[in-house]
């Protein structure tokens, strides 16, 4: 298993699992969208979760809920490279992502100071992503997602949810090497084309992934397989994603994306106090 990501020849050590913050700059993302639409906002929201314990901060342009509507790619830039440019100035010391599926943010993201690139896509949308992210040289999270956020929660289907995704992270590897990427972290893609039923059978085989011998995230933080089971909201589903990821760190979770990092940091707090010992 890898312990460390080489983020731009500074290494972030995994060996231990970490939280990455999500720092949504969008108007319309499913929980904190409009939130943070100003360099302020962004870099008080940046600092909040750096101080509760967040090691990377995820910084998206473009929703991806469900049939959300695509952003022109001038307008995903003006969102994110400024809040990059800030984040990175503020706090050089941090570990920085975009969350992006397009190979021109990419590029102009890591040029204002991102180490990571985190895809959704897996390079299906932008077929010059995955040779721009190698020519770059930084870590890439591969998603899997069937469809797109506009179809893929039209009734999507598996033979076996779990064993499908993996043989889909073997093939995308491969690739992923021939464009010179090795630094891989591999995201099942909760909800991602999805019904609530395959994502805890994701969840309960997320071991499964192990396989491969690379970090595994987990993004479960306030989505719909915890607030449609509890019959609630986005707003009331900390507790449930609290509960969850409990069961990703269990299962082989490295990372834990999340929009509430100090309560993510206590998790994993918790989780070494029960298997620290186990794991020496």
């Amino acid at each position: 298993m890898f312990t460390t990501l080489n983020c731009n020849r500074r290494l972030l050590d995994i060996s231990t699992p970490i939280v990455m913050g999500i720092l949504n700059v969008t108007p319309d993302s499913f929980y904190d969208g409009g939130r943070y639409k100003d360099l302020d906002a962004i870099l008080k929201q940046a600092e909040k979760m750096l101080q509760e314990g967040a090691k990377i901060i995820d910084v998206g342009g473009m929703s991806s809920r469900p049939r959300s509507l695509k952003v022109p790619i001038n307008e995903e830039l003006k969102r994110v490279v400024s809040s990059i440019k800030a984040i990175r100035e503020r706090f050089p010391d941090t570990f920085i992502s975009i969350d992006t599926v397009w190979a021109k943010v990419a590029q102009e993201a890591v040029g204002a100071g991102a180490d990571i690139v985190n895809d959704i896509s897996a390079g299906s949308m932008d077929e010059a992503l995955i040779s721009t992210v190698g020519a770059l040289g930084v870590p890439y999270i591969l998603m899997h997602i069937q469809g797109t956020p506009q179809t893929m929660q039209n009734e999507p289907h598996y033979e076996d949810v779990a064993t499908d995704i993996l043989d889909f992270f073997i093939k995308k590897i491969a690739e992923l090497h021939q464009n010179g990427i090795h630094d891989i972290v591999l995201d099942p893609g909760f909800g991602f084309g999805k019904t609530i039923e395959h994502n805890y059978t994701i969840l309960k085989k997320m071991s499964i992934f192990q396989i491969t011998d690379l970090p595994l995230l987990a993004g479960i933080s306030r989505k719909s397989m915890i607030y449609k089971v509890l019959n609630t909201t986005p707003d009331k589903a900390l507790n449930g994603t609290t509960a969850l990821n409990m069961i990703a760190l269990q299962n082989g979770a490295n990372i834990l994306r999340v929009h509430d990092v100090r309560e993510a940091v206590e998790v994993i707090d918790l989780w070494e106090e029960l298997y620290g010992d186990i794991r020496q």
